[in-house]
């Protein structure tokens, strides 16, 4: 399935907050938390980089990054469920380190559910290391939040193979 990934706009949110709502139904963000971060992702004080993956069908993935400084955090990775191992996961963390890189941030820095072990296995391929954990971050669920760096993000997007 060819997907094209694209700059995230205010009439993306329905389709994205159906995929958040089916990928994290106990924590999932709200309308409101997207649209406030969309305000951010455009004009000359811009820093923030949300994009969507989108097929004929539709939306099948986005992500998002804020760039504070320095510093970038990745938001949110999301991939549709059908689409799970085809690598658009590493495509859309891939435009979110060039746009880190873009932002000029030395480094960058994600949580991550402690039982996402799919997710952390992408992370380190980028080269992204553990480093703490936030006990109890995903609430309701009372779930723990592996914290994750990567410096000098321009250097692991050159080096990684993307597919699809």
């Amino acid at each position: 399935m060819t997907c094209a990934l694209r700059e995230m706009r205010w009439w993306d949110i329905d389709s994205v907050l159906e995929l958040e709502r089916d990928l994290f139904p106990e924590d999932a963000w709200s309308r409101g938390m997207f649209w406030s971060e969309l305000a951010h992702a455009r004009g000359p004080g811009a820093n923030r980089r949300y994009v969507v993956a989108e097929s004929a069908s539709g939306i099948v993935g986005y992500a998002g990054l804020v760039a504070t400084g320095e510093q970038a955090d990745v938001q949110t990775i999301a991939v549709s469920r059908a689409l799970w191992g085809t690598g658009l996961g590493a495509r859309l963390l891939a435009e979110l380190l060039r746009a880190a890189t873009a932002f000029e941030c030395a480094e960058v820095m994600l949580e991550c559910r402690v039982d996402n072990v799919r997710a952390q296995k992408l992370y380190e391929r980028f080269g992204f290391e553990p480093i703490g954990f936030r006990r109890g971050y995903y609430q309701p669920g009372n779930v723990d939040a592996l914290v994750m760096r990567l410096t000098a993000p321009e250097n692991s997007v050159q080096g990684t193979e993307i597919n699809g």
